[in-house]
């Protein structure tokens, strides 16, 4: 587990110096604080992406000979390809969120500065203007959120991280308030973004999934049923699902952690026998309410009490008949960067910060809705 990024609660948060950078880091700290279960070594990926075949191409068709006997990249492919697809997700990824992120610094400091410029005032009086004069949180404030996040606190009293909590919701509204502002303004000076977000392809056949096929959004979400912060997600999850319906499918991927939780992968299994019966959802919600019961005694004793065909089901554990089936789920994961659970992608685009808030996945899914608008 990456308790690391958890112990950022105890720690001051980090401010911003410039609006616009602010605009982009707005409310985070506390966000991600709440990571996930981190897999220090990464399942193999599967074969070679498109994507890898295109950076293949600019390395030479013949690396090395020996005397007549040619030394080539399928060769190189056959003892590293896993890892070289890896990189190469992992490279262009990190190259789009940098310009990507260098994108929006720059609309940001051109289009606010110019209306801070034309009103003779600050950026920083605009955005407080439109958060209507203070961004400062009121003790109500601080309290309500401290009652309603108690599994992001770690355990700790109102009073430790009362300063931390104050800097969180003063950096969500400013980033709301800045986000409004940073709105109004593109629509007045016709902004339009050509840069999409970067996807990445999932091949999704054959995972369980809740929502209609031709949904417009898909919410891929990689997951541990041992993992507690995959436990603390599923809630967030069923929110998801009361809130937007039909409108969005969830499907379910195995990325059990063997080395973290010793009962995760059989676990996997199980959910997927019970898939074979049409209760996955059922199981997959029983055993995140059970997370301390699911050794292989508990994992037959939740499908009998959910009135699964206990002979099937039994048979279908022990033989390891889906064994395959997560261990695919394990190298979809890696080809695409995974290294820890939950793992989300709405329509293909990563979610930073692993069990992440109801806010931060509706925005997302919202974001993708509005682009699949005519």
């Amino acid at each position: 587990m990456n308790t690391s990024k958890a112990e950022r609660l105890s720690r001051p948060v980090v401010r911003r110096t410039t609006i616009f950078r602010a605009l982009l880091v707005g409310g985070a700290a506390l966000s991600v604080a709440l990571t996930g279960c981190s897999d220090q070594k990464t399942a193999a990926a599967s074969t070679p992406s498109a994507r890898a075949s295109q950076a293949d191409a600019s390395l030479p068709p013949v690396l090395a000979t020996i005397g007549d006997e040619q030394v080539t990249m399928a060769d190189v492919r056959a003892r590293v390809g896993d890892d070289l697809d890896q990189n190469e997700t992992r490279y262009r990824l990190n190259q789009h969120k940098l310009v990507e992120r260098a994108l929006q610094d720059i609309l940001r400091e051109r289009v606010i500065k110019a209306e801070a410029t034309k009103q003779g005032k600050t950026m920083d009086q605009l955005v407080a203007e439109e958060a209507g004069g203070s961004i400062e949180p009121s003790e109500v404030e601080i309290a309500t959120w401290y009652k309603e996040n108690q599994a992001r606190t770690g355990g700790r009293a109102l009073d430790q991280i009362r300063p931390q909590i104050a800097d969180f919701l003063r950096d969500q509204k400013r980033s709301e308030a800045g986000a409004r502002l940073e709105a109004r303004l593109n629509k007045d000076r016709n902004v339009k973004i050509n840069l999409e977000p970067y996807r990445l392809t999932l091949n999704n056949e054959g995972a369980p999934a809740l929502g209609p096929a031709g949904a417009p959004v898909t919410l891929v979400e990689f997951s541990d049923f041992q993992c507690p912060f995959c436990g603390r997600f599923y809630p967030t999850l069923k929110q998801v699902e009361q809130k937007f319906g039909d409108k969005v499918r969830i499907v379910y991927r195995q990325y059990p952690i063997p080395s973290l939780h010793p009962n995760a992968f059989k676990a996997a299994e199980a959910s997927l026998c019970a898939n074979d019966q049409g209760k996955f959802w059922a199981l997959h919600d029983m055993m995140f309410q059970e997370q301390d019961r699911l050794a292989v005694k508990d994992l037959k004793a939740k499908a009998g009490r959910l009135g699964l065909d206990q002979g099937k089901f039994d048979a279908c554990l022990d033989s390891g008949r889906h064994t395959e089936q997560v261990q695919e789920d394990q190298k979809e994961a890696s080809r695409v960067g995974v290294t820890g659970t939950p793992a989300l992608f709405v329509n293909g685009v990563p979610i930073d910060g692993g069990a992440v808030s109801l806010d931060v996945v509706s925005k997302a899914i919202e974001k993708e809705l509005a682009r699949a608008k005519p």
